[in-house]
């Protein structure tokens, strides 16, 4: 058995194809131990073929004794001790190659899940202010601070904010989808641009949104009030003209101002204004049936002074946005302000009107507040007034250390802007 043993060492060291294969590994680059490692039969470099194991090496008339089936190493294991003891690279790179995932199964797991990316489509900055500004408006139409607290008041306020959220997830989702390439420039964070989400799963949430919106304004009898009507169908036809094309308002600075300050300003305060005195504190249907958003406007100074406030603000924030966005509408040929007149001059100018914008209503509210019958008047309307001037300070301090062709510091700066609103919305039931 010895004898047959050792014959049969012999004849493998006499094969020139194996003996090879034991060569010292110093004589030998990694290039010649994948060409001259050659099994005979079915046993291959495991490179050009598949893995093998004791039983295959036994139908190749090659018997490697003392390894069990169940543990025997794969050929792409043996050439790999071979080649790395001459290509010491080779060590490195071969289990990259093995232990790392595909690039695009690596991506698919990185990106975030659904419910954020619709957060951040929603673009949340002005989801807030819709927030912010339904409650606020209803408080500044009721009688008296306690009738707003009540579950009519609640019922009128809730039925109002969900279609109105879903409005402005449309307005806002509408416009990504139609700027996606401007986007890739000037903000190539949000979902589309990014590749966080698809344009056909966008285009089935707008239309969602905006289908259960304008349901919610005509389908019930008592909360869908001509107000609320107004609010929701004169956003949604203005949001539709400024982004979509053949109409896309947005590329004439004109159009697209005035569509900012309509919806921002008469069409936001007027319609909820109304809409809360309709649905929450009308004692009788003909009494609600008097307060249509044109009466309120013209009889009523508290929504004559929202909407005449907010829609200058909502001029300052719309044209502000389009300061950091000037490369991308000159490339897309968006003739925005910023791209006409320059960046500088957009900026300070809008600037000068929020700083003259809360300078004025500071001034106006603490002279009110002297001439208010009661001291609560006096006190709410002279805080007001005073957090009114405040704020113009704050924006002329900050202003000044911001480079307007800086996209980055303005960006900041016009998100300091949004705070500035959400804050005059809280305060805003104090001018009662």
């Amino acid at each position: 058995m010895n004898t047959l043993a050792l014959l049969s060492c012999v004849c493998l060291l006499v094969n020139p194809r194996v003996s090879t294969a034991f060569a010292p590994a110093s004589k030998l680059s990694a290039r010649d131990v994948r060409s001259q490692v050659s099994f005979p039969d079915r046993i291959r470099y495991a490179g050009e073929s598949q893995l093998w194991s004791a039983n295959e090496a036994v139908n190749g008339d090659i018997l490697i004794s003392g390894l069990d089936t169940k543990e025997t190493p794969s050929s792409n294991n043996i050439t790999d001790e071979i080649i790395a003891t001459n290509d010491p690279s080779a060590a490195t790179q071969q289990p990259q190659s093995t232990e790392s995932l595909p690039q695009s199964q690596a991506e698919e797991e990185a990106k975030p899940s659904f419910p954020l990316v619709l957060w951040r489509f929603s673009r949340p900055h002005t989801l807030i202010g819709s927030a912010l500004a339904i409650p606020s408006i209803s408080l500044l139409a009721a009688p008296t601070y306690k009738a707003f607290f009540t579950t009519r008041t609640l019922v009128a306020l809730a039925y109002a904010a969900v279609p109105s959220l879903l409005m402005n997830l449309y307005i806002t989702g509408l416009n990504q989808i139609t700027d996606v390439e401007i986007d890739k420039i000037n903000k190539p964070y949000l979902p589309i641009a990014k590749g966080d989400l698809k344009k056909s799963t966008a285009i089935g949430v707008v239309l969602a949104a905006v289908v259960v919106s304008l349901i919610m304004s005509v389908c019930n009898p008592v909360y869908s009030t001509s107000g609320l009507q107004v609010a929701l169908w004169g956003s949604f036809v203005l949001g539709t003209v400024y982004s979509l094309p053949p109409f896309r308002l947005k590329r004439h600075p004109l159009l697209a101002a005035f569509c900012i300050v309509a919806v921002r300003g008469t069409i936001i305060n007027a319609g909820f204004y109304s809409h809360a005195l309709s649905a929450a504190f009308s004692s009788t249907k003909e009494a609600a049936a008097g307060f249509g958003v044109l009466h309120c406007l013209l009889n009523d100074w508290k929504c004559a002074f929202s909407s005449l406030f907010f829609g200058v603000f909502g001029i300052v924030i719309a044209l502000m946005k389009d300061v950091p966005d000037a490369d991308g509408d000159r490339i897309f040929d968006i003739k925005s302000f910023t791209v006409r007149i320059g960046q500088k001059r957009v900026f300070r100018t809008m600037k000068n009107l929020l700083v003259a914008l809360f300078g004025v209503s500071g001034g106006a509210l603490m002279k009110w507040a002297t001439m208010s019958p009661t001291l609560g008047a006096t006190t709410r309307r002279g805080l007001t007034g005073l957090g009114c001037l405040l704020a113009g300070y704050f924006t002329y301090k900050e202003a000044k250390d911001v480079n307007p062709e800086d996209s980055g510091e303005v960006y900041d700066y016009y998100m300091q802007l949004w705070k500035l609103f959400y804050l005059s919305y809280l305060a805003l039931p104090l001018v009662k």
